[in-house]
């Protein structure tokens, strides 16, 4: 019978093993579950065909307003004054259409008295091949030659046969120049015909015309006004109560304009009548 102490000796190996074997299994399987990464589903489209908002398309983007294009459009213009109390544009404006009307009135053949610069503003041909034209007042001086007379000084004697010409051909005037007998070169004589009912009614027709041109004149600067100090609302770059008084000063300066304009043109028309 072999020695009790061998038989102690392997069980206690066993026992160790055993034991051994039991410890390091949750070590292995902690070991493994650390390293091992968790499962994460793919990601699926969208249902019902929904998007993102940087998928969607341009133009599903909202429509902008009239008040929202109104103030890019006022915040593009560079201004440099943003005083609502500045009329100086408007001013000027209507200025020049107060020049423009009197310039144009008095280019107007009454049949009493002849403006020489209607014939100034005459387009003179000096060549038949050529379709480029001068003008009658860069050729020639006109000159009142006593009464109802006119005389056309040309500087060129070459130029005397076009700018004749030119006069004969513009119907609107109806004006027939001679050359001069004495000065047969450089020098036409013109005779103003006297005044027709026909001629006067023409002449005030176009008096009226002239001076509805010129209150349109006055409502494009006012618009042109109208417009700054509505971007300057939408910028907030004024105190309301400042643009409610710009706007209200603005229509007393347009309303004084308009009656401006009918005054000239009441004056001209009599002018015209008397003639």
């Amino acid at each position: 019978m072999p020695p009790p102490f061998s038989i102690r000796a392997n069980a206690l190996k066993q026992l160790i093993f055993k034991t051994a074997i039991r410890s390091e299994t949750p070590i292995i399987i902690r070991t493994t579950t650390a390293i091992r990464q968790p499962f994460l589903p793919a990601s699926k489209p969208a249902l019902n065909g929904t998007r993102t908002f940087s998928q969607s398309h341009l133009l599903c983007a909202k429509k902008k307003s009239k008040a929202d294009r109104e103030l890019e459009e006022a915040a593009s213009v560079n201004q440099v004054v943003e005083d609502p109390f500045d009329f100086s544009e408007l001013n000027n404006g209507i200025e020049k259409a107060l020049k423009k009307l009197e310039a144009d009135l008095s280019k107007l053949r009454t049949g009493g008295r002849f403006n020489p610069e209607v014939l100034d503003n005459l387009r003179v041909s000096l060549s038949k091949e050529s379709k480029k034209t001068e003008r009658l007042g860069d050729l020639a001086n006109v000159l009142p030659n006593g009464g109802r007379m006119l005389m056309v000084l040309v500087g060129e004697k070459e130029h005397l046969h076009p700018v004749m010409t030119a006069i004969q051909a513009a119907k609107n005037i109806n004006l027939q120049p001679q050359i001069d007998p004495q000065n047969s070169s450089t020098q036409l004589n013109i005779r103003i015909p006297p005044p027709t009912k026909e001629s006067r009614d023409q002449a005030l027709a176009d008096a009226s015309k002239t001076g509805e041109t010129a209150k349109a004149g006055v409502q494009t600067a006012r618009s042109v006004q109208h417009k700054r100090l509505r971007g300057m609302e939408l910028k907030k770059a004024a105190r309301p109560d400042d643009l409610k008084k710009a706007q209200k000063e603005m229509e007393k300066i347009v309303e004084k304009a308009t009656a401006d304009v009918k005054k000239i043109v009441d004056t001209a028309r009599k002018t015209m009548a008397q003639s």
